[in-house]
């Protein structure tokens, strides 16, 4: 089993670039799975991304692992080629921007229990790095503004500390090898430099 992982912040362009990889021929028996929050059969359900306490995180985290769980079941079943939209690495970047923006120290805790639950470790992950700027106005574009103006996941400081756990890291990341690639060029170019290095991986497996 191979297990490819791709990362990026929200509007990073990372479900356009699935969808086009969905369909490249060299990639039709593989797994897809989408992102956590699409596990959830009511919005409601899906825990606060800006949690106000260290107890909060954990139980967010928590349940986040429980789809994790059932991602592993349904990775050894398929037994090949596996694609994931966020991985276990995106978990604990959030727990590490939340530790340096409110102090909670939970990331320590977080990395020992992914240690020790059942979970995808990528072989290969790729962060697509997009600037605040265009995360933005790409959010913007899609009418996303006026519903909810204050969207924690592009606050300056989550996106910086988020970054931060991908591209200097301070611990290492769960994923064994990680790729970045810049993700500031319109959807087909993202796309295609996914597809590309996606394409790559699995053929060398």
């Amino acid at each position: 089993m191979v297990i490819l992982g791709l990362e990026g912040s929200s509007y990073g362009g990372k479900t356009s670039a699935l969808g086009r990889l969905r369909r490249v021929p060299a990639m039709q028996d593989a797994l897809f799975f989408s992102c956590y929050v699409k596990s959830f059969a009511r919005r409601e359900d899906i825990p606060t991304p800006s949690t106000r306490s260290a107890a909060e995180q954990v139980k967010a985290f928590m349940t986040f692992m429980e789809i994790e769980g059932n991602r592993v079941d349904a990775a050894r079943r398929h037994g090949g080629l596996v694609v994931l939209d966020r991985t276990v690495d995106t978990l604990l970047a959030h727990a590490h921007a939340m530790d340096e923006i409110y102090g909670f120290n939970v990331l320590p805790e977080l990395t020992r229990r992914a240690e020790e639950m059942p979970h995808l470790r990528p072989d290969h992950t790729l962060y697509l790095d997009v600037t605040p700027e265009l995360l933005h106005l790409r959010r913007k574009a899609a009418g996303h503004h006026e519903v909810e103006p204050d969207y924690f996941l592009h606050d300056p400081a989550f996106l910086t500390h988020f970054r931060d756990y991908f591209c200097r890291p301070v611990r290492r990341p769960a994923t064994a090898e990680l790729a970045i690639a810049s993700g500031d060029g319109d959807r087909q170019e993202t796309a295609a430099v996914v597809q590309a290095l996606f394409t790559y991986w699995a053929g060398v497996r």
